[in-house]
């Protein structure tokens, strides 16, 4: 009877061991990544004046979304404490979508200028921003692809962030960061957009602060 009884009960997944925890915390700094290169962005936007033109704006958009897919294997796994193989393809899947379309985006804006002494924006390290957006976009969808080829190996096993440790914490954090980011954002495009349906092509002022009567 009680080997009847114990056939019933489900047994505990099991745990996923250093391949499932080595694909969490990918996840958890591909979302963390994403969020502080949208803060590198903020910051040459509201600490140095360069406002960003609509494609920049767009490329932010698809770094989020691509922030996003990993966040929900994050908190698949905070809340159920077992990332499914439908959560990673639906996570990942939607981070190489947004990859993708951030990579033609950036490959765009870099052809607009790509003439000798057509510049806009700032650099880093010799780069500007929409060089770097391209190829931190063209190495996200390599990354993806990789942890897509090993999910299979980890899917619907246990990881431990359900309770309190490191794992969870990271988790947390990585959403939390994100969900920052992600306000920060929606406020700076719509003090720049205003009351207005589209973002000018060449942005010089908060369009807000002259829709109400602040500044003008």
């Amino acid at each position: 009877m009680a080997a009847t009884m114990r056939s019933l009960v489900p047994d505990a997944p099991p745990e996923s061991g250093l391949l499932g925890r080595v694909q969490y915390w990918f996840a958890c700094f591909f979302a963390l990544g994403w969020s502080a290169v949208v803060c590198a962005g903020l910051y040459h936007q509201l600490g140095r004046g360069e406002i960003p033109c609509p494609l920049c704006v767009v490329q932010r958009m698809f770094m989020l979304l691509a922030a996003l897919g990993a966040a929900y294997i994050i908190r698949a796994a905070l809340i159920s404490g077992t990332v499914t193989g439908r959560a990673y393809m639906t996570g990942w899947g939607m981070s190489l979508v947004a990859a993708i379309g951030g990579s033609f985006t950036s490959w765009r804006q870099t052809m607009l200028y790509v003439l000798p002494g057509n510049k806009e924006g700032g650099e880093v390290l010799g780069l500007h921003l929409y060089h770097w957006a391209w190829i931190l976009f063209q190495l996200s969808v390599v990354a993806i692809g990789v942890v897509l080829a090993f999910a299979h190996a980890t899917a619907d096993r246990a990881v431990l962030a359900v309770r309190p440790g490191p794992l969870r914490t990271a988790g947390m954090c990585a959403l939390w960061f994100l969900g920052m980011v992600i306000a920060v954002s929606m406020l700076a495009v719509f003090l720049q957009e205003g009351f207005h349906w589209y973002l000018p092509d060449g942005p010089n002022r908060y369009r807000f602060f002259y829709d109400v009567g602040i500044l003008g």
